[in-house]
């Protein structure tokens, strides 16, 4: 009677191959093992199987197992700038919900890089990904190309792509326009410069900028007058003129007062104004969109208007899943609201 004897393999992790060595069987019947179906098996050979499992202390490749189920069970998730708050705040979001569900998620990051898309998205689906949550540069027809050739679903956050049908989330930028508008005219700043990044077909950028002259639009005497300045970087000259003009042109009860797009022209923004000696609150009234840990510490405060970033991460990737279990309406666009932060940078004057 012959006796089998236990093949020693080289040091590292051990694979399905060893396994079926140490029980003398084959890959397809530890695999069944794994899939659950020991019901197949002869007790024998199951017990033999479980044995080799323990004495080699295997653990079977999550992403294998998922794969010889038709699923990865893991998302990919492209972000323009992981530099970004926001881009960190929704991957937080997104990561907690595809957590909750079960998935695993890839970064892939483009690092503001234009023509980056379709790298990434081959990248990504290279690692049989089940489908993506996007929130890339916004321009070009690199990722509608790219997504209609992988086949797979994908939800847009914060930038949309003309000609791709997705289901979208982001900060309803037309409302949270009005609301900091309505702010700033409320404390007797009415004279307002939006300084925003260069629109560049960006579209959360020309949404802001729309909103922004839908405000500004009025002929009462009230209603706040406004222009709006595309701040480049490296263009530190240009902005502080932009701000020179803008105090030129306040007069008596129409104070002036900044809107700034994004973290990175508030953070241009306060620079300007420390080189040029005003004080936030008082020469210039100022709210931001984003809400950076470090708003608080300018100044009086620098008022601001919170994205809901953890809210738009999860519910991006809320949509995706519902996607991939089967889900097949009309795209769907979510728009939430944001939260007006008030700080010093705003406040009206005890007088007004």
């Amino acid at each position: 009677m012959s006796t089998r004897t236990s093949v020693r393999r080289a040091p590292g992790r051990a694979t399905i191959a060893d396994v079926a060595r140490e029980a003398g069987v084959s890959k397809a019947t530890v695999s069944r093992f794994f899939n659950h179906r020991e019901r197949l098996l002869s007790q024998d050979i199951a017990q033999r199987v479980e044995t080799a499992i323990a004495t080699l202390n295997y653990s079977p490749s999550p992403m294998a197992q998922a794969l010889s189920r038709g699923r990865s069970k893991v998302i990919g998730l492209i972000v323009a700038d992981i530099t970004n708050p926001y881009s960190v705040a929704v991957l937080r979001g997104a990561e907690k919900a595809c957590q909750d569900a079960g998935y695993l998620v890839m970064l892939f990051n483009l690092g503001n890089e234009p023509g980056r898309e379709r790298e990434a998205l081959d990248a990504l689906g290279g690692y049989q990904v089940d489908g993506f949550i996007l929130n890339t540069l916004g321009r070009g027809a690199d990722v509608v190309d790219a997504i209609a050739t992988q086949g797979k679903p994908a939800v847009l956050v914060d930038r949309r792509h003309t000609g791709m049908q997705a289901d979208f989330v982001s900060l309803d930028n037309a409302a949270a326009m009005r609301e900091a508008c309505q702010h700033l005219q409320a404390g007797g700043w009415r004279e307002l410069l939006y300084v925003t990044e260069p629109q560049r077909g960006v579209s959360t950028r020309r949404e802001r900028a729309a909103a922004f002259n839908a405000c500004v639009a009025g002929q009462g005497h009230s209603t706040p007058r406004g222009e709006s300045f595309e701040s480049e970087e490296g263009g530190e000259a240009a902005l502080l003129e932009a701000l020179r003009a803008l105090k030129r042109r306040a007069r008596g009860a129409r104070r002036p007062a900044v809107i700034a797009g994004n973290a990175v022209v508030t953070l241009r923004v306060a620079q300007a104004v420390k080189q040029l000696g005003w004080h936030f609150g008082e020469e210039l009234g100022f709210v931001g969109f984003d809400d950076p840990e470090w708003a608080s510490l300018i100044g009086p405060g620098l008022s601001t208007l919170a994205q809901p970033t953890d809210a738009i991460g999860r519910t991006a990737a809320t949509l995706l899943i519902e996607r991939l279990h089967g889900f097949e309406g009309a795209p769907r666009q979510t728009l939430l609201p944001g939260e007006l932060v008030v700080r010093g940078s705003s406040m009206a004057r005890a007088t007004d």
